[in-house]
């Protein structure tokens, strides 16, 4: 009988029915967490590459301007209006459009020639006309999946201005 109860005790020991689930819930976190990180830092480099490429446009633009070097103040207000439109919406106006990202209006896009608006880090001045877009203070802002409240950690850790930029030569044509 002693015989019969160690040897089911022995097979009871044996089995792993549950270590599977047991092994899922000790990873599964884990594995969450590197999927949610994941998935943020795509959001974070599609954004910023978006930006990127949306001061490109603008920088073409004004550097293609004969009016941001011969023009007058009003002329160059308005190209700069122009331009920052194309970074904002991709159109020459915005109205009615929505922009190309969440929360980036003209606000933060600047255009500096270094003549009429300073750059900073500043960009050589003479003969040859250097034109900056840049877009400042562009908060990346947390998505479905917010990661600084997952690991307890500050928001501004994570998340954080993203303030791409552009410098082209002016091309007349």
């Amino acid at each position: 009988m002693w015989n019969y109860r160690k040897k089911s005790l022995w097979r009871l020991a044996k089995r792993d029915d549950g270590s599977s689930i047991v092994e899922l819930a000790i990873v599964f976190p884990i594995l969450l967490l590197l999927i949610v990180g994941t998935v943020e830092l795509g959001r974070l480099f599609f954004t910023y590459t978006t930006l990127a490429k949306a001061t490109k446009v603008g920088a073409r633009y004004v550097s293609n301007s004969r009016k941001m070097i011969n023009g007058n103040s009003t002329e160059i207000a308005n190209e700069k209006a122009t331009a920052k439109n194309l970074v904002v919406c991709g159109k020459l106006s915005c109205t009615g459009q929505t922009p190309i990202v969440p929360g980036l209006s003209a606000a933060n896009v600047n255009i500096c020639d270094n003549i009429s608006v300073p750059c900073n880090p500043v960009i050589p001045a003479g003969q040859v006309k250097y034109f900056r877009v840049e877009i400042q203070n562009y908060p990346f802002t947390p998505g479905v999946f917010n990661v600084a409240s997952m690991t307890g950690q500050a928001a501004n850790k994570f998340y954080f201005d993203l303030t791409p930029g552009t410098e082209m030569r002016f091309m007349p044509n």
